[in-house]
């Protein structure tokens, strides 16, 4: 994580929430991502409270999804460019203009005051003090009346990614494939600050019955539109102290995601894969569909993912998940000639007996989540989507081969970008004729079938519904 920024000197304390997220932004910068349990490491070290976790936390994502916006009016103000200062000195200039322009909770004099405080005591590590030009910038920002945004009609690239902080690669890439218009829209999604969702747990109760419960504890919560066990809160909330989560009542999950494993047409005494199950949403809601009856094989490659898996099937009440480490990449190709498929030591379990249905929720861009992850937007890179669809064409391959005739496979992916989408799909059909793609529609729930693109597949892409951008495809095997 990099040497820690030093603490604060006495009679000058930095607010813990302040100096955490310093920390997190900087070890997220070394990282190029966001580790799941960045947050947890950083909060249990410094002995944060709940309060001043949830401030670091809202600090970190608020300059992750504003950082091109940040930048720019900074920019405006400093006689240096942005991006050519010390990592830490753009940390805390962005960390100061956030609080300024979007936390209107927080005092603008607070706001620059302890990031001056910060640079001071940084100086050492620096090797010069920054904290005069600091102070400089952000007081200038204070005085400064708002600048006009750049002119949509005369650069529409600069104009998006300036005022909806998107990279400049990515807002060229949309407005190619879908123009400005669209392109504003996703760019415009990638700032929005995503719902909290949940998914009812049937094993253990109904909506209905999980709507009563959070009324009379007082939390805002509605039914979701579409899929018909989502719970949308009108409030973020502390997910541990909701009704019903020590129980397993629910599990926190977009509301497109929820559409995913309705798409397999489980049913009970089923077994089923899922190729990347990690941290186990669709498990254990595949679980739900077959009553807790049948087998789930759960395989992703890391074993802290699957301890999480399984700690989520704990909690629901799902007994049919097995967890299996291993890449399912490293499924043997078939021998030229072979009359069985070639057997990998490391998955027995898996190759045992084939599948009734699998579903490859495959590693992608994660492009459609940019609200959820707003760390991807400055982390990938063109080649990212190009690694991906190898890496996607590679899973499709192996894992099809596991399904037994008549089956069923569900390949998803949170991108929005054709080359980890319908492109895949179309090249893996081409190739291997005894698979058939199917449409999805008869297990849409009837208020999702907006959602059905002409090919038969699902995408949620610049939705109405503030869910998040899913892809889905159906395939069945023929022969």
């Amino acid at each position: 994580m990099g040497t820690d920024p030093q603490p604060a000197s006495p009679g000058h304390a930095v607010s813990p929430g302040r100096h955490a997220a310093v920390k997190a932004l900087l070890a997220i910068d070394e990282a190029g991502s966001l580790s799941d349990d960045l947050f947890d490491q950083i909060s249990a070290k410094a002995g944060l409270d709940l309060r001043d976790r949830a401030f670091m936390v809202e600090l970190v994502r608020g300059v992750l999804r504003y950082r091109a916006t940040l930048d720019w009016r900074l920019g405006l103000l400093s006689d240096r460019r942005i991006a050519k200062l010390p990592t830490l000195v753009q940390i805390m200039l962005r960390l100061g203009a956030y609080q300024v322009l979007y936390l209107d909770r927080v005092p603008a004099s607070a706001a620059v005051n302890e990031s001056v405080q910060m640079m001071k005591q940084l100086r050492r590590r620096l090797g010069r003090d920054w904290s005069g030009f600091v102070n400089a910038v952000l007081r200038a920002m204070l005085r400064a009346a708002p600048p006009d945004w750049p002119d949509l009609a005369k650069n529409p690239v600069e104009a998006l990614a300036v005022q909806y902080s998107c990279p400049t690669w990515l807002v060229e890439r949309w407005c190619r494939q879908w123009g400005a218009e669209r392109a504003a829209t996703l760019c415009r999604a990638s700032v929005e600050v995503p719902p909290l969702t949940l998914r009812v747990n049937r094993l253990r109760t109904t909506r209905a019955a999980l709507l009563a419960d959070l009324g009379a504890a007082h939390v805002e919560a509605e039914p979701t539109s579409i899929s018909e066990v989502g719970i949308q809160l009108g409030r973020t909330s502390l997910v541990a102290d909701l009704p019903g989560y020590p129980a397993g009542h629910f599990y926190v999950e977009d509301e497109a995601g929820q559409l995913v494993p309705l798409l397999l047409d489980v049913q009970p005494e089923h077994r089923v894969l899922d190729a990347c199950a990690a941290p186990g949403g669709k498990a254990t809601h595949i679980a739900a569909l077959m009553a807790n009856r049948g087998e789930i094989i759960a395989v992703d490659r890391v074993a802290s993912r699957l301890d999480r898996v399984m700690d989520n099937c704990r909690r629901l009440g799902v007994t049919i998940v097995t967890p299996v480490v291993a890449d399912m990449r490293e499924l043997k190709a078939e021998e030229a000639g072979a009359r069985e498929p070639a057997i990998s030591p490391a998955l027995p379990e898996v190759q045992s007996r084939p599948f009734d249905r699998i579903l490859l929720d495959a590693p992608c861009s994660g492009l459609g989540v940019l609200r959820r992850h707003p760390e991807a937007k400055w982390y990938k890179t063109p080649d990212s989507i190009a690694q991906h669809r190898q890496v996607q064409l590679d899973l499709l391959a192996t894992t099809t081969r596991l399904l037994r005739p008549g089956g069923v496979l569900v390949y998803s992916t949170c991108s929005i970008e054709p080359e980890e989408t319908e492109s895949v799909i179309d090249e893996f059909c081409q190739s291997h004729r005894e698979f058939q793609r199917d449409s999805i529609a008869p297990w849409l729930p009837p208020a999702g079938l907006p959602f059905l693109t002409p090919r038969g597949d699902l995408s949620t892409m610049a939705n109405r519904n503030n869910m998040d951008a899913f892809f889905a495809a159906r395939l069945r095997r023929i022969g």
